[in-house]
């Protein structure tokens, strides 16, 4: 979301060649071609500087340069992952606290270039779609957790089943993002479609949120891990961190590689929800890509973090409805805006403070249940 989120109506003319446009061919099928799509408004002086369209109005900041720079550096990371768990072991907090910090540091340096390259509103835009991803990975952290305690997968693996997570978390993602790209390109009525994709997953949020019910996953339930099993056969004990062994002269699947799929189909789920609600922050895919790939690569070290601290945020679920349906409203405003110009549209720093006041929230009033909730046991 810029500074002052204000998504124009689609204005037909065509906009004039320019030698970036020419530079970024190669980028533009990916994000759904030449169609138009209605620019973000950048402020009063136009484009920042450094800022580009991969078609015909589509506004970017992401010239080659800077998308070859991103994806290598989060190459090198993922490496780097793949190298600290190459051993299975055991986390300890020191190391999770160490390696959370440093992914948490990444994300406010890259702001920071964002705000003295291209202006406080391609920042504004990062920040806020960053903590929107952040604050839906938890979720997505919550449900990892029990996924790992379904499969009885062992502590010393954990780690290797959240790389692996967050790899194809990040897959998932891109292949999303261009998706809405394309969709967006399509014309306004794209906001609409996201929009209600977000209202309607809000509710059905709130709704589980409010029903009390302990959240649990039902491995045998899932359709992925049936269909694997249907093909191949499983082993009954872990093997280390291989995922093939071989067992009576075939091969067969270790419940490693079971979790893994199962991780991976609700990569899944929570991609079709996250995608669009950054899409009602920016419009710019690189900003939504890096606001995706920054809140998703320090999930492993976090996830031991807040290993004892997940299941006590009971209303982090309530809070995210809330974002997600006030993002679903505000897309649905700027569609709006596009047919009545006198529909009122919701400035980013807003978003921001809104979703910042939302978390803080619910973090204190799950604070404040488990303090009741202990008080009463006590005295009982």
């Amino acid at each position: 979301m810029p500074a002052v989120l204000s998504i124009p109506v689609v204005h037909p003319p065509p906009v004039a060649s320019t030698a970036f446009e020419a530079s970024t061919a190669t980028l533009a099928p990916a994000f759904g071609g030449s169609a138009a799509l209605p620019a973000t408004a950048l402020g009063a002086s136009g484009a920042p500087s450094g800022a580009g369209q991969l078609s015909a109005g589509l506004q970017t900041i992401g010239s080659p340069q800077l998308w070859g720079i991103s994806v290598a550096v989060l190459v090198l990371l993922l490496a780097l992952d793949f190298v600290l768990t190459r051993r299975p072991h055991e986390v300890r907090m020191r190391e999770a606290v160490a390696w959370s910090v440093f992914y948490l540091a990444l994300p406010l340096l890259f702001g920071v270039y964002l705000w003295m390259d291209f202006g406080s509103g391609q920042a504004v835009e990062f920040f806020t779609g960053y903590v929107v991803e952040k604050s839906l990975s938890v979720d997505n952290l919550f449900v990892f957790m029990l996924l790992l305690a379904a499969f009885a997968v062992p502590a010393a693996l954990a780690q290797r089943v959240l790389l692996y997570g967050i790899i194809g978390a990040l897959v998932l993602r891109a292949i999303f993002i261009a998706l809405g790209a394309a969709v967006l390109q399509s014309g306004t009525w794209a906001f609409l479609l996201f929009g209600a994709i977000l209202i309607l997953t809000a509710v059905k949020i709130i709704k589980e949120a409010l029903s009390d019910e302990e959240q649990h996953v039902d491995v045998s339930s899932m359709r992925a891990v049936r269909l694997v099993r249907r093909f191949m056969p499983v082993t009954d004990d872990y093997h280390g961190s291989r995922l093939v062994v071989h067992q009576n002269g075939r091969r067969a699947l270790t419940p490693l590689a079971l979790a893994i799929v199962a991780v991976f189909a609700t990569d899944i789920v929570f991609a079709v929800d996250s995608v669009p609600a950054v899409y009602g922050v920016t419009e710019d895919p690189f900003i939504v890509f890096t606001t995706n790939a920054f809140a998703l690569l320090g999930l492993r070290a976090l996830y031991f973090v807040l290993l004892g601290v997940l299941a006590k945020l009971r209303h982090l679920n309530h809070g995210l409805g809330v974002i997600l349906a006030f993002i679903g409203v505000k897309l649905v405003l700027h569609w709006a805006h596009g047919v009545w110009t006198w529909v009122p549209e919701v400035p980013t720093l807003l978003s921001l403070g809104v979703i910042i006041v939302v978390l803080a929230v619910v973090t204190l009033t799950s604070v404040h249940a488990n303090r009741r909730d202990a008080r009463a046991a006590a005295s009982d």
